[in-house]
């Protein structure tokens, strides 16, 4: 984490570092990490990691797929996803993916088809998308969590 965040308010700033931590231990396919980094996540008012991570899928998703994102690609990224997880982190839940990546691009799924997320489900399950997505891409966490801190600043959700 750089300097970029000094300026945040401790909140938000703790939940800059337990995202970063998070997707570093995804990343490295360090489930103890991710673990522990996740933990750290579910503590915290479960409204804001939910918006960051959420925010952050769908600001990554938008940037690599500049001319939209159809059924096709989000079966490509679900399934990437997935299967990179489902070898190294026990818990990977297919079906938890798919509801971050839909809520993510704002789409409301029947509470009845899918159920609500618990807090500790978004901690482990963002992280393995953000990580699976960078791998992909040529961007940067912090750039995309300057992104997103930045707007919530200034729509006045985040002081």
């Amino acid at each position: 984490m750089g300097r970029r965040w000094q300026d945040l308010p401790p909140v938000a700033r703790t939940l800059a570092e337990a995202v970063t931590d998070a997707v570093a231990a995804a990343r490295a396919e360090d489930e103890p990490a991710l673990r522990a980094a996740a933990d750290r996540l579910a503590g915290l008012d479960p409204t804001q990691p939910g918006r960051v991570l959420g925010d952050t899928v769908r600001l990554l998703l938008e940037q690599t797929h500049p001319d939209g994102l159809d059924a096709d690609d989000l079966r490509t990224v679900l399934g990437r996803c997935a299967r990179w997880a489902a070898g190294w982190w026990p818990e990977t839940d297919p079906h938890v993916l798919a509801a971050l990546l839909t809520r993510a691009l704002g789409v409301q799924p029947d509470p009845e088809a899918m159920p609500a997320l618990t807090a500790q489900q978004s901690a482990t399950h963002a992280p393995l998308l953000l990580a699976d997505l960078l791998a992909n891409s040529w961007l940067s966490l912090t750039d995309l969590l300057d992104a997103v801190f930045t707007e919530l600043r200034r729509s006045g959700e985040m002081d």
